[in-house]
């Protein structure tokens, strides 16, 4: 199967070179790796050029965007901008990020799993973060979901779910679009990637309300919201962001956003994020 990575990078010269150089170790090889430079203002050029410089199935890009760096949005559009440079002839194309340490079995293991079972439509691992002299689990989502750090898609369900949505919470409406569709979210827990910089690390004073904005686009209804809220503050050990998150999707509802997903997706939504809180709870 061929596989082509996409990664977006913005001000990423600290961490990018141990990036690239756990990909090009890799028990199996990716076909093609593309780093959209997203308008950096360090050395991430400089660094990503002399890689491809040694390998040819390494290529840099550079966008012409707006600097602001602002949570979904922003990546997705450098994602596809890296994306419109590669050809067709993928069987397997992957979002990474541009902070990580891939295990040397990450793209091999991922492959295998495509191959096994056709209906999966996307795989990946987990992410890990250094804490207290050991790398443990970062642990701000369910062990059913992908972090869009680390997203790898069968060709077929990527187009078939129209590809990555330039909003936030791009990377949760991915799957539940996916599922809608009768795809299967492969997890597996074997696959720790090292994330060297803290989810949300660079995000504005404002982004704090985009999540509760997604949870609306998302048509997830209010008790859903509240719930989803509650769960995610939880996990970031920071109750304040449950208001904030409320806040946020008032303020959609309020400005009439646009939805991410149809009515008939959006009731499929709700009706897999009640099943999934009756297992928890039952």
């Amino acid at each position: 199967m061929k596989v082509y990575i996409v990664i977006p990078a913005y001000n990423e010269a600290e961490f990018i070179s141990k990036t690239l150089q756990s990909l090009v170790d890799q028990t199996l090889q990716a076909d093609k790796i593309v780093v959209v430079n997203d308008k950096s203002t360090d050395n991430t050029s400089k660094i990503v050029r002399e890689f491809a410089e040694k390998y040819e199935y390494i290529s840099l890009i550079s966008t012409t965007q707006e600097s602001e760096h602002a949570p979904g949005s922003k990546v997705i559009k450098a994602f596809n901008e890296g994306l419109k440079t590669l050809d067709n002839e993928y069987d397997i194309i992957c979002k990474f990020d541009a902070d990580l340490i891939f295990p040397s079995n990450y793209i091999e293991t991922i492959v295998s799993h495509f191959q096994e079972d056709t209906t999966i439509g996307m795989a990946g691992g987990f992410c890990s973060i250094y804490s207290e002299g050991a790398w443990k689990l970062e642990n701000l989502t369910g062990k059913d979901h992908i972090r869009g750090a680390i997203k790898a898609y069968r060709k077929k369900c990527f187009l078939q779910i129209g590809g990555l949505q330039p909003a936030m919470g791009w990377d949760t409406v991915d799957e539940l679009i996916a599922q809608f569709y009768g795809w299967k979210i492969k997890t597996d827990i074997s696959l720790l990637v090292k994330h060297l910089k803290p989810t949300g690390a660079t995000y504005t004073a404002t982004s704090k309300y985009k999540q509760g904005k997604a949870f609306y686009r998302l048509r997830y209804g209010f008790p859903i919201t509240v719930i989803a809220s509650a769960k995610l503050a939880l996990l970031k050990k920071k109750p304040s962001l449950f208001l904030d998150y409320l806040s946020g999707y008032y303020k959609a509802k309020k400005e009439k956003q646009p939805f991410l997903v149809s009515e008939e997706e959006g009731r499929f939504i709700r009706n897999l994020r009640w099943k999934k809180i009756r297992e928890k709870l039952f």
